[in-house]
């Protein structure tokens, strides 16, 4: 069989970031989601560049300032297993647990989990919307049970990835690099919304590639929770998930997973006031209903407010 595009096998960083320098060349880690959305005809590559053989780009690592680097192409199992992950970042550890079946998260990189596409049923099946070069949103009066309940339009996708909400929360920052150069931003900053760019869902340019993922010191330890609920039991992407974070200074961290097209940090006067603690139940269904009062949800996808404000709440009482 003759596949529609040149398949190789970076050995070295140096190597990657000139292979993919080249037009129409992609970058794939597990592939996990890339071979798929290529046979969905979402890409049409010239070159598929493997990272997975780049020297020391699953490393993780404790530098001396106590923030941790992982290297992109580090598997989901392993950081789900990790030890210095587990101690220091639980809630990555726990979100990285529930990433699909555990074949696929042998397989699957944190890089690649990240830089997934959304699962919206129109664009994944090539029916024309806004994100595959169409005009218009059917999912928007159509199957959207699934879809933004916050942040939406003139798309209203979700964004996939359970390690992106923990991260998040955790004040990562993403390393990218390419052949002309390299960057580092907030993962706060790595996506955007639909009506900033439509094509794709981070900041990446033709050619950059996620190399690590950075999480700092001030992050590590306190108390950390990942949740995620799923239509079926297991194996499934979140219809809704939380991230909540109390760092050992006090400071707290909240963050939404299912409800719009990037992860969605809860305003910070919320999180200032869980900071606080003593909450009474009242307070907290106050708090919860504070969080969710910009939501605007579409004609089936109500329940999503009701199912994150139990998410908030539980996670308030967990953290505050």
């Amino acid at each position: 069989m003759t596949l529609p595009f040149v398949y190789r096998r970076a050995a070295s960083a140096d190597d990657a970031l000139a292979q993919l320098a080249e037009p129409n060349a992609l970058p794939m880690g597990g592939g996990t989601d890339l071979l798929v959305s290529i046979d969905e005809g979402i890409y049409a590559p010239g070159m598929i560049v493997d990272l997975r053989g780049v020297p020391a780009s699953d490393n993780v690592e404790l530098r001396e300032d106590g923030s941790l680097r992982i290297g992109a192409s580090a598997r989901i199992e392993h950081l789900a297993n990790h030890p210095l992950v587990r101690e220091r970042y639980g809630a990555l550890a726990e979100a990285c647990s529930v990433v699909a079946t555990p074949a696929l998260r042998e397989m699957g990189t944190l890089g690649g989990n990240l830089c997934q596409r959304p699962r919206c049923w129109y664009f994944r099946r090539g029916i024309s919307c806004h994100k595959n070069g169409g005009d218009s949103c059917p999912a928007r009066e159509g199957e959207n049970q699934y879809l933004a309940i916050l942040d939406g339009g003139p798309c209203y996708i979700v964004h996939p990835s359970d390690p992106a909400v923990a991260l998040t929360a955790l004040d990562a920052e993403v390393e990218i690099r390419s052949a002309k150069g390299d960057r580092v931003v907030a993962i706060e900053d790595f996506y955007v919304l639909p009506k900033e760019r439509l094509d794709h869902e981070t900041i990446l340019r033709p050619g950059e590639v996620v190399t690590a993922v950075l999480l700092p010191a001030a992050a590590a330890g306190g108390v950390q929770r990942y949740h995620k609920l799923m239509q079926r039991e297991a194996w499934d992407f979140a219809l809704v998930s939380i991230a909540g974070c109390r760092r050992v200074n006090g400071d707290v961290r909240i963050v939404l997973g299912g409800v719009a097209p990037r992860p969605w940090r809860v305003n910070s006067s919320v999180e200032e006031d869980v900071s606080s603690g003593g909450l009474d139940d009242d307070t907290i269904e106050t708090l919860a209903e504070r969080a969710m009062y910009d939501a605007k949800p579409l004609s089936k996808n109500g329940y999503k407010v009701e199912l994150a404000k139990a998410l908030i709440r539980d996670v308030i009482r967990e953290v505050g």
